[in-house]
């Protein structure tokens, strides 16, 4: 029978750190907005997440949950936590090998600590976290509430091997960064593909800041024959930039056609 605790058991929790994926959930306010599913791999040799329960002294504290996140394609979790009067979250563990079945889920906000703020160093340190190319925030949750059931419907799976190529394809770009290349850049990549969300939410701030300052248009998500029709496949300030941009050339081609016309002695 599923519980659900004010604070994390402590048998659950050499489980919750022996796991090597879970799963984090977060959506944005909005009623016609997406609700994302991430799953986290786990790194065995580095310190990549966490869980911080409360101190006896203060037992109303809430707990934390953090994981060092690494650059990916989408930036919906970040942007459903920057999101203003937003940051739910759940995080989700399962037992998919031969041990006793169980789910855990850690409900709770979350808040984003971006590479490079003074608040990211201070947590790295404090946790003593290896930032490995690629890391682009640690996410921290203060858990609210914990669900414990059984997990009957979850099938058995051997793990095999955890996947290198995250981590060795962050490594190369850095590595030709550092050579020169200066288009291997991670806050030209975060612009132009970690700045906002598939509903058009902001995501990373140095992502919005490098794409302001060097012109970098963020990629279209949405795609298909349908996708231009839907309210959530264009950015507000993405589309009212175009809209301008076509304005103005609108009004220098009619500038151009006038000037023409009285060179050619038309007028």
């Amino acid at each position: 029978m599923g519980k659900f605790h004010t604070t994390l058991p402590p048998s659950l929790l050499p489980w919750i750190l022996s796991q090597p994926v879970f799963f984090v959930s977060t959506a944005p306010l909005s009623p016609q907005g997406h609700i994302n599913v991430s799953p986290k791999g786990t790194f065995p040799n580095i310190n990549s997440f966490g869980y911080i329960s409360s101190p006896e002294s203060e037992p109303t504290k809430p707990a934390q949950f953090w994981y060092l996140d690494l650059s990916g394609s989408g930036s919906e979790t970040i942007a459903h936590l920057y999101e203003p009067e937003n940051g739910r979250m759940t995080v989700m563990f399962c037992e998919f090998g031969k041990a006793a079945p169980r789910i855990v889920r850690l409900f709770g906000r979350g808040k984003v600590l971006e590479a490079g703020t003074k608040a990211f160093q201070e947590w790295t340190k404090k946790e003593d976290i290896e930032v490995i190319p690629g890391a682009r925030s640690v996410v921290v949750v203060e858990v609210e509430l914990v669900g414990d059931s059984c997990g009957f419907g979850v099938p058995v799976m051997e793990f095999k091997e955890r996947r290198e190529v995250l981590k060795d394809h962050w490594r190369k770009k850095v590595e030709r960064f550092e050579k020169g290349l200066s288009k291997e850049n991670l806050e030209r990549y975060w612009a132009y593909k970690n700045a906002w969300s598939l509903d058009g939410l902001p995501g990373m701030e140095v992502a919005r800041k490098t794409g302001e300052k060097e012109g970098i248009a963020p990629i279209e998500k949405m795609v298909g024959p349908m996708a231009r029709n839907l309210p959530y496949s264009q950015r507000k300030w993405y589309s009212s930039l175009s809209i301008w941009a076509m304005m103005l050339q609108v009004l220098l081609t009619a500038i151009v056609v006038l000037a023409g016309e009285r060179l050619l002695g038309f007028r």
